[in-house]
């Protein structure tokens, strides 16, 4: 099979590789759509070290081709969705509710991490009855396949944050996590939400979403702006969604004496990350900081792909380009530099 890899650090390329087996409990895809991640681009960058031949990618959908002898739930032909993170079920990491650092510290992050990823003519899926989810007809394969991670990620940013009905919250950067985020706070009751992002196609894209404000951080200092929109209060929750310091040590500064710092941002780059002194009340302002690994698994799935049967979200005006799988190099580089306005860009495998 063809499959697009991480040669080395910052080499990728298309190989030929063994087409994957399923063990008992697992199912081998033919993936139809996909999304690439920004994460992909840190990763080829050596984020997570060195990888050798990595098949990359994260975000698909596809058809399931076949499932192992102790998979019951699914079975060749049908239609699924799989989430970026795979945890392992039966891990005590699981069993204490926290699936996706199953056997360690973001465990559940499989693909294209400690295994081969998705952008590939078949993919591999750990523990089929637990990870993957059937697509209900009236759901495209391309909303679908953000359920994988951008909604999945952005959502929990605000459910893991505790974002009181009718409060406040503030989302530093509108990429597709933030996006979602976004949308997110929409959904979880935020009374006013304040998007900072300063690329006018993802401003315009955070208020379809429900920002009731966008603070560009080129005209000025973004705190200063959201204090001023808060009345020198602070928000309720700050949302890190794009994955450097200093953002996240904005989210401390405009966030108020008691509130939540929520970070879904992939830190790829730097040994540590900085908290203002002052702003955290010396240690003391009773800041929570909440982190979170795109939450996985089959009922976090069906549960994204009711809100897309409902028309709760449409995530597809995030997809600014898209390929087929033969040109997938060029979408990566693009991704990669974000020229051209990308947002997102999606993966054409087969057609529906």
């Amino acid at each position: 099979m063809k499959a697009f890899v991480m040669e080395e650090i910052g080499e990728t390329g298309i190989t030929e590789k063994e087409r994957p087996e399923p063990g008992p409990a697992d199912a081998i895809l033919k993936p139809t759509k996909g999304l690439i991640c920004t994460s992909d681009c840190h990763t080829v960058h050596g984020a997570v070290g060195e990888r050798e031949n990595l098949t990359l990618g994260h975000e698909i959908v596809g058809i399931v081709e076949e499932v192992g002898d102790d998979v019951s739930d699914f079975e060749a032909g049908d239609r699924v969705a799989v989430g970026a993170i795979t945890p392992d079920w039966n891990s005590r990491a699981a069993q204490d509710g926290h699936p996706s650092q199953s056997n360690g510290a973001l465990g559940g992050w499989k693909f294209a991490n400690v295994k081969d990823g998705t952008f590939a003519e078949y993919a591999h899926v750990n523990d089929a009855d637990g990870n993957l989810a059937h697509i209900p007809d009236g759901v495209s394969d391309h909303e679908a396949a953000y359920t994988a991670d951008m909604m999945s990620t952005g959502f929990a940013a605000v459910e893991n944050a505790d974002l009181p009905v009718g409060g406040t919250v503030a989302i530093f950067a509108q990429g597709p996590v933030g996006l979602m985020a976004t949308k997110g706070a929409v959904l979880q009751g935020a009374g006013e939400i304040i998007a900072v992002e300063t690329v006018e196609k993802r401003q315009e894209l955070a208020r379809t979403y429900g920002a009731d404000h966008v603070v560009d951080f080129q005209e000025g200092d973004p705190v200063e702006e959201i204090m001023n929109l808060t009345d020198g209060e602070g928000v309720d929750v700050a949302v890190e969604a794009l994955g450097m310091d200093e953002t996240f040590q904005d989210c401390i500064k405009a966030v108020k004496p008691g509130g939540t710092v929520s970070n879904v941002g992939y830190h790829g780059e730097g040994e540590f990350r900085h908290i203002p002194r002052e702003e955290w009340g010396l240690g003391m302002a009773e800041i929570d900081v909440v982190t979170d690994l795109c939450p996985g698994g089959r009922l976090r799935i069906e549960r994204l792909l009711r809100l897309l049967e409902n028309g709760r979200v449409d995530p597809t005006p995030m997809t600014t380009h898209e390929f087929a799988f033969d040109e997938i190099e060029e979408a990566f580089e693009l991704m990669d530099s974000k020229e051209d306005g990308i947002i997102k860009p999606l993966i054409h495998f087969k057609e529906e």
